[in-house]
């Protein structure tokens, strides 16, 4: 039997065809009436959403420097993002709302197949992916960087849309604290950039390499957020609040 053009991308290796398709309702439905509640305690101000495609698959890959971070892209993106979300997470109460609103369940401390293929799907689908390859929670400065948004460009060859956040945490603040009241959140969206796909099977080098032309665009598109807005990020961690993560980024290993 002939294949349709639709299913056929799924069907490239890694296959995703046996993968269930993220849940969407819920992320749709509640975007604006989740937008109106936050911007009752502070103010988001977006730069540059108009690099942001309009349709086809699109990997929103944006520096983590606080609990905010993730439902902010999710909630104001200019399209809805699906994001790699740490299993710990859907552990919490706020599993079922993560699980709804399509949000990836992530093993960060080992290799996850499932959660790489229910990337592929969405974005195989021409949806919009998140990911924040510093992994934890930290300084924002992008100094660790690991290869999850290097490997869905390289197999998928989306373009991968830098995110920066300014202000989701205050100086000196733990990782799960939040903006104070009436405070002002910067969310600016980079030059897109874009791979070539590259076939099965993709070498770790490859993967490896990859990963590094884009932490270094992302470098870029950093410095031009912090020019723009005219703001600094927040810092490290308290010590005492520091987020356990695996040392498998591509600078761990003395990588430049």
């Amino acid at each position: 039997m002939m294949r349709s053009s639709a299913s056929a991308p799924h069907t490239e290796l890694p296959r995703s065809d046996r993968t269930r398709p993220t849940r969407r309702f819920l992320l749709y439905s509640l975007r604006p009436l989740a937008r109106f509640a936050i911007r009752r305690r502070f103010r988001v101000r977006q730069h540059h959403h108009d690099r942001v495609p309009t349709d086809g698959p699109v990997i929103f890959a944006c520096n983590h420097v606080g609990v905010a971070d993730g439902p902010l892209l999710a909630i104001f993106a200019p399209r809805p993002v699906h994001a790699l979300t740490k299993e710990e997470m859907f552990e919490s109460k706020l599993g079922p709302l993560l699980l709804a609103s399509g949000q990836i369940n992530v093993d960060r401390f080992n290799t996850d197949p499932a959660a790489v293929k229910s990337c592929l799907r969405a974005l195989r689908d021409g949806l919009a992916v998140g990911i924040f390859p510093e992994g934890s929670r930290g300084a924002g400065d992008l100094r660790r960087f690991h290869r999850g948004a290097g490997y869905l460009g390289l197999v998928t060859g989306a373009p991968i849309v830098p995110v920066t956040m300014l202000g989701t945490r205050d100086p000196g603040g733990g990782s799960n604290s939040i903006p104070s009241r009436g405070a002002i959140v910067d969310v600016v969206y980079g030059e897109p950039f874009t791979f070539d796909p590259v076939p099965w099977p993709r070498t770790k080098e490859q993967v490896e390499r990859s990963s590094l032309l884009l932490r270094e665009h992302m470098l870029v598109q950093l410095d031009q957020a912090r020019a723009l807005t005219g703001r600094e990020l927040p810092g490290p961690l308290p010590a005492a609040d520091a987020e356990p993560d695996p040392d498998t980024g591509v600078t761990d290993q003395g990588a430049p």
